[in-house]
């Protein structure tokens, strides 16, 4: 790299890690939530983090034979399926905001919720966007004494790689490159796991992407929990509610993706390792294990 490329990627960062700091001074704080409520009654050596992927429909039977091996960590929908009861996770993460905001979801999220409510008998730690405009009333929404509720941060720190890894080890980072799992990642390093296996991480995000005849890019999307195959719909932007053009989404994946590196090198230098577990998977950034045998 030439001299006046450095100087310029130096002012760049010095200007993300001002900008970071003005953002979280405003928009959330500077306290490490989910280092100070630690693992609970988790006690396991390792953790098995759990996508939505439809691979998971292939390793959940495999994952329930050897329960008493891991500590769980469920994402999003889950809670639908009758095998959460016999999985008992010790970790629940909610990443998108339509948790929070009023959206086309808001029914099969309220009953998402009561099914928290209802189901949960052992002690679980429910992790939640700090960021939260609405000021969504989560223990309303669960009431439920065995769901401990943690905020994590949201702001993506762009800057220098050691000043991000020094946030990092603060709790004050955050994972949120794009898919949820990815933040359940950086809490169990938080909460200092040194094994993390992931299961249901297809990835599979350039499959099936079609233009329609309106001009708008469409995925068929799948998930373990489906029972027909999805017909390919528009990829929406959340704000504002636009199908993304094909510059966006290849742009967006590519963070994504890039989001799993800066894991991976962040895990290393915390002599953790991230094992990807999910066959099939796109992640080229972690060792993979294609069987749970």
């Amino acid at each position: 790299m030439k001299l006046s490329e450095k100087i310029i990627l130096a002012l760049r960062h010095t200007f993300d890690t001002a900008l970071y700091f003005a953002v979280m001074a405003v928009k959330e704080n500077f306290r490490d939530y989910v280092g100070r409520a630690g693992r609970g009654a988790a006690s396991h050596e390792r953790v098995a983090i759990l996508g939505n992927g439809p691979s998971l429909a292939r390793e959940l039977p495999t994952l329930l034979e050897r329960k008493c091996e891991y500590d769980f960590m469920a994402v999003n929908f889950f809670a639908e399926d009758e095998r959460f009861v016999e999985l008992k996770p010790a970790f629940y993460l909610l990443s998108d905001p339509m948790f929070f905001r009023a959206t086309a979801m808001q029914s099969r999220v309220d009953a998402l919720y009561r099914l928290l409510t209802e189901r949960v008998t052992w002690p679980m730690t429910l992790y939640v966007q700090y960021y939260n405009p609405e000021h969504f009333d989560y223990r309303a929404a669960l009431p439920n004494e065995n769901i401990r509720i943690v905020p994590f941060h949201t702001t993506l720190y762009e800057g220098f790689p050691s000043v991000r890894r020094w946030l990092f080890r603060r709790g004050l980072g955050s994972a949120n490159y794009g898919t949820v799992v990815q933040v359940g990642e950086y809490i169990a390093l938080r909460l200092g796991y040194r094994r993390l296996e992931l299961y249901g991480v297809d990835h599979t995000l350039l499959d099936g992407l079609v233009v329609d005849a309106d001009n708008r890019l469409c995925r068929r999307d799948s998930h373990y929990y489906d029972t027909t195959p999805a017909e390919p719909k528009p990829i929406m932007k959340k704000v504002p509610a636009e199908p993304y053009t094909m510059a966006e989404y290849l742009a967006e994946t590519a963070q994504l993706f890039r989001g799993h590196e800066i894991l991976r090198d962040y895990a290393d230098s915390l002599g953790a390792e991230i094992i990807n577990c999910t066959a099939g998977s796109m992640i080229d950034a972690y060792k993979k294990h294609q069987s749970t045998k």
